[in-house]
């Protein structure tokens, strides 16, 4: 799948450059947010006790750009397609798929992020590994995850390696019995300059997207009957984009990026 990218960092880009947008004409006095803060690094409480994360810099920095007022209110997750439709809050910026029967009288603004997968090898490995040649290449996965299907049915030449969790698919390419891991990038990013990984291991090749596979996006979810607001979110996520705002939040808390 084709991905926009900064060129020198890979800060992911969703949003067409060259696409001119008007300001809505119809901007929300205020938007209340809904979300669960069991979901780092996205929605989370610091040692303090303070919400946190990306989608709370996010959501503040979307009702900063519209010039509305902005809440967030925590719920549990079970809770907030009800309490959205309730009118309990006015928009869900908790990572809903798109594909669940639930969302279908739902809006969705445009993804603000994906979680591609993403290759793994020995540091020392990166200049000769080529993920079109793996003939011959163990590749440690997760049994019965979605990156053991991808790399089964698109890699048959390679030696798959099925372990009992991506803990041990990671553990594997450190200690040498994997020539390369496959896996959520997300989730990489935060191992790989960890205690845990020992500087063994480094990101190969790019992120990978496919349809099917690593597609599904985040979103911010309002209702069906709130149109306006839904296009004055994508509005904003634009001119963030635009701005170098997104950049900014993306780097604060991926400094490692996983595409």
């Amino acid at each position: 799948m084709a991905l926009a990218q900064d060129t020198q960092v890979r800060v992911p880009n969703f949003w067409d450059p060259k696409a001119v947008h008007d300001r809505p004409a119809a901007i929300p006095d205020k938007i209340q947010f809904l979300a669960t803060d069991d979901y780092p690094p996205f929605v989370f409480r610091d040692p303090q006790g303070r919400l946190t994360g990306f989608n709370v810099d996010l959501a503040r920095a979307l009702c900063q750009e519209l010039g509305s007022s902005c809440s967030l209110r925590i719920k549990d997750f079970e809770v907030l397609l009800p309490a959205l439709e309730e009118e309990k809050g006015d928009a869900i910026i908790s990572g809903l798929s798109r594909g669940l029967p639930s969302t279908r009288s739902l809006n969705f603004t445009d993804d603000y992020l994906k979680l591609p997968a993403r290759f793994v090898v020995p540091t020392d490995q990166i200049e000769t590994f080529d993920e079109q040649k793996l003939a011959d290449k163990t590749i440690a996965v997760e049994t019965g995850s979605r990156y053991e299907a991808f790399v089964t049915r698109f890699w048959p030449e390679a030696n798959v390696l099925s372990l009992e969790s991506e803990a041990a698919a990671r553990e594997a390419v450190r200690t040498g019995e994997a020539d390369a891991h496959f896996g959520d990038g997300l989730s990489l990013s935060f191992w790989l300059p960890s205690v845990a990984a020992e500087g063994c291991c480094t990101f190969a090749g790019g992120p990978w997207l496919e349809e099917g596979y690593f597609d599904q996006g985040m979103a911010i979810v309002t209702r069906q009957s709130d149109p306006e607001r839904a296009a004055a979110l994508n509005y904003a996520l634009r001119q963030l984009h635009q701005k170098g705002v997104y950049r900014e939040l993306y780097l604060r808390y991926f400094p490692l990026s996983f595409y």
